[in-house]
């Protein structure tokens, strides 16, 4: 039996139709065209799916979406303001911080939690927030380099 929630994402109060047990990570790309939010591995190994959820960096394929209601949710797309790009993701688009990009979401997800919780986070400190995200493509310097580059713009 579904059932009728309100949720905030982005600023913005968006009403969904879901069963009790939908997760969040499908319910934003299913159900509110959301797709920046990726979805690779279903048992949060991954972290492509990689929201904030009251500010905190989530993978959003381990929340029921009836969990989230009433509180804020940010996407990767609800990063950016007015066209300008989040410090993040321009830095990972100087800094060459992907290639396929499929893990870049939920990478600038974690790494822009990290940053509103420490300011001037060390290499290694970064390469631990980052350690639940999981990349096939880059090796993960660019990643870190780019953590640091928008780091150091702020």
């Amino acid at each position: 039996m579904k059932r009728s929630i309100t949720l905030t994402v982005n600023g913005v109060a968006r009403t969904a139709e879901v069963e009790p047990r939908a997760l969040l990570a499908y319910v934003l790309r299913d159900q509110l065209d959301l797709t920046g939010t990726h979805i690779g591995c279903d048992t949060s190994q991954c972290g492509a799916c990689t929201v904030h959820l009251d500010g905190r960096a989530v993978k959003s394929c381990t929340v029921l979406a009836v969990q989230a209601e009433g509180r804020a949710i940010t996407t990767i797309e609800g990063l950016s303001r007015n066209g300008t790009l989040h410090p993040l993701q321009q830095a990972f688009w100087e800094k060459h911080g992907l290639q396929c990009g499929f893990c870049t979401p939920g990478m600038i997800m974690t790494a822009a939690d990290l940053l509103a919780r420490n300011s001037k986070p060390t290499e290694g400190e970064i390469r631990h927030a980052l350690e639940g995200n999981l990349c096939r493509c880059t090796g993960y310097q660019n990643i870190v380099a780019a953590v640091q580059a928008a780091a150091s713009a702020r």
